[in-house]
């Protein structure tokens, strides 16, 4: 039977509809419920791509034990992070002021007035290793409510009362921002840097685009060649490596070693276009034809897979199918040596992609190859085409005809599933992205994607009043929509009218710019709230500024604030990115490599006044 999530639209809700557990959303139901049965409230947080949100479904909620241990203990509540980001952000605080750390899932216990008071990220269903196991969890809380309820109070009481400071930033002073930060940053990132694998950190290795941008920007100011050496390294690796689908192209999340060999496997919308921005920007400034490729085969497989009839674009792919993580994207060497069994003179593609017979592709749990293997590179196509005495032009001709072969036998697996919800902040990402491609790739089809995208945005996810909405699918528009949401949108509209002149793109973008401001501005102290001024169902109202796996709003319309003055030339806009940069301006100066897109447009701001801070003319 189906539990209430059977009612969602949520493709992560939707999953669990058939769980034994007895979950709700996120709303007055339960809360309702938690009060009248005296019950604490589980709250589990994930997203439908997500792999060891899959793992602990299958391992407890799917189990008749575990849900039973669940649904006697607690009110269960199921929330998309991608839905509802702002609950994400308030209950992630929590759990890295507990437990120092966060991801997903996410897993809260919390009073029936939502104030936290135990968090945790994944749990096996029985105690191992030193982890603490669902159904222990629920057998502890059971008692602590039952026989220490004031212990109980008291915690979650001390611990929301924190919740407040983790959204606190440090204001700067009235004068303008250091350029000296920027060099600090720079330092920080760089001794960092992989020098024998590129990238930066070890394992694992996110691309974070963002990142790259940012010192791509340095570049262009600096004209430091180590920096670009570093970019252009670190572009090259990720395009090379196992985090790029070689068959089907677009990038996968993250690679969980040094070498960009092994991904988790989710494709995620943000991911690709704000890499197909860093890819278009190394092109740029290096010239490397590889990087245009990327950027054009991201907007191919982003045009062709994940893209709505109406314009819109859906979020993600998950890692999994079949219930195995990567099963989609990788091959046995012998299958592929039967795929290239009708041509006799076939290049060496085998070596070339470093398939073995005994796989490279390990199991994650227990580091076992599984005669399974990821398509690599481990030199560029040039040395390849060099070592074979053939033309790179006639290498890659071959190679298409191969890869789309691969392609083709590829879509008769059971694809992994596809979140086709759209995302009002994230489609405004894609906007921008294609919006920059039509400039420097001169392709129109990648501006007329970026079109249709936005008139779906502006006609179906704004309400009566113009305000927007962060989530469609099934043709309902639903969901208050966040800072992000108008941030992105923005970002995407201001990019629009800078590839085609349209007064359309900056008119839309001016109009939602005031109305970020009416509802998300802080009037006491400066910056973006995430969360609407209307809602009040939050213990604390988040306010983000951190650079996670994308910029935060306040970042962003930084970014945009400075752009509406260029075109627009009010001073309201350069008055305001002054008061933004003021709110952060003390915690960017202790850790500004925590802050790379912000301190991007410090930079700009520095740029556009003078010394005295008065525009320049």
């Amino acid at each position: 039977m189906p539990n209430r999530l059977i009612k969602e639209l949520s493709p992560y809700l939707l999953q669990h509809a058939h769980n034994p557990v007895d979950w709700y959303a996120w709303g007055l139901e339960a809360f309702e419920a938690a009060r009248r049965e005296d019950k604490p409230i589980f709250l589990s947080i994930g997203y439908a791509t997500c792999h060891w949100c899959h793992v602990m479904e299958r391992e407890s909620f799917e189990d008749n034990e575990a849900a039973t241990a669940l649904n006697q203990s607690f009110i269960c509540i199921k929330v998309d992070r991608e839905e509802r980001p702002d609950i994400d952000a308030v209950y992630m605080a929590a759990c890295q002021m507990v437990t120092g750390s966060g991801g997903w899932p996410l897993t809260i216990v919390m009073t029936p007035e939502k104030k936290p008071f135990f968090a945790a990220t994944y749990l096996p269903k029985q105690s191992m290793m030193g982890r603490l196991g669902l159904l222990d969890l629920c057998e502890r809380i059971h008692q602590l409510w039952a026989r220490e309820r004031g212990r109980v109070l008291e915690s979650a009481q001390v611990l929301s009362g924190h919740l407040a400071g983790a959204f606190e930033f440090e204001r700067g002073s009235d004068l303008q921002p250091d350029l000296g930060l920027i060099d600090q940053a720079v330092q920080g990132i760089t001794s960092r840097f992989d020098a024998q694998f590129g990238g930066f950190d070890g394992a694992p290795k996110f691309p974070t685009a963002h990142r790259l941008l940012f010192l791509m920007n340095v570049y262009q100011r600096q004209r430091r060649s180590s920096l670009l050496d570093m970019i252009s390294q670190t572009l090259t690796a990720m395009r090379l490596g196992g985090l790029w689908d070689h068959v089907g192209f677009g990038f996968h999340r993250y690679a969980t070693d040094r070498q960009w060999l092994l991904p988790h496997f989710e494709k995620m919308l943000y991911d690709q276009a704000l890499l197909a921005m860093a890819y278009l920007k190394g092109f740029e400034l290096t010239g490397n034809e590889l990087f245009a490729q990327t950027a054009r085969q991201i907007f191919t497989y982003v045009l062709r897979d994940m893209t709505d009839n109406q314009g819109g674009f859906y979020t993600a792919e998950d890692a999994d199918s079949e219930g195995e993580e990567g099963k989609f994207y990788i091959w046995s060497q012998h299958e592929f040596d039967e795929i290239l069994a009708p041509e006799a003179n076939a290049l060496p593609w085998t070596k070339i992609f470093n398939l073995h017979p005994d796989g490279n592709f390990h199991d994650e749990a227990t580091r076992s190859k599984t005669g399974l293997n990821i398509l690599h590179l481990t030199r560029p196509w040039e040395a390849w085409a060099e070592s074979l005495n053939t033309a790179p032009q006639e290498l890659s001709k071959q190679w298409e005809v191969l890869r789309q072969r691969l392609f083709d036998i590829r879509k008769q697996r059971i694809a992994p599933l596809k979140d086709d919800k759209i995302l009002t902040d994230w489609n405004g990402l894609m906007i921008a992205a294609l919006a920059q491609g039509a400039g420097v790739l001169k392709e129109k089809t990648y501006l007329d994607a970026a079109h249709k995208a936005a008139e779906f945005i502006l006609g179906y996810l704004r309400d009566d009043q113009g305000r927007l909405r962060h989530r469609c699918r099934s043709g309902q528009a639903a969901i208050n929509a966040t800072a992000n949401d108008y941030a992105c949108l923005i970002w995407g509209l201001l990019e629009l009218h800078r590839a085609d002149g349209n007064p359309r793109w900056s008119d839309s973008a001016v109009s939602l710019q005031q109305a970020m401001t009416h509802f998300f501005w802080d009037q006491e102290k400066g910056g973006f709230f995430l969360s609407h001024v209307e809602q009040h169902e939050l213990p604390v109202r988040p306010k983000e500024i951190y650079d996670g796996a994308l910029p935060s709003a306040n970042a962003v319309a930084l970014h945009n604030l400075l752009e509406l003055h260029r075109f627009a030339g009010e001073s309201r806009y350069l008055d305001q990115a002054r008061q933004l940069i003021q709110a952060f301006g003390g915690s960017v100066q202790r850790q500004p490599s925590a802050f790379l897109h912000t301190l991007d447009g410090w930079a700009k701001y520095i740029e556009g006044v003078g010394e005295r801070g008065a525009e320049k003319v």
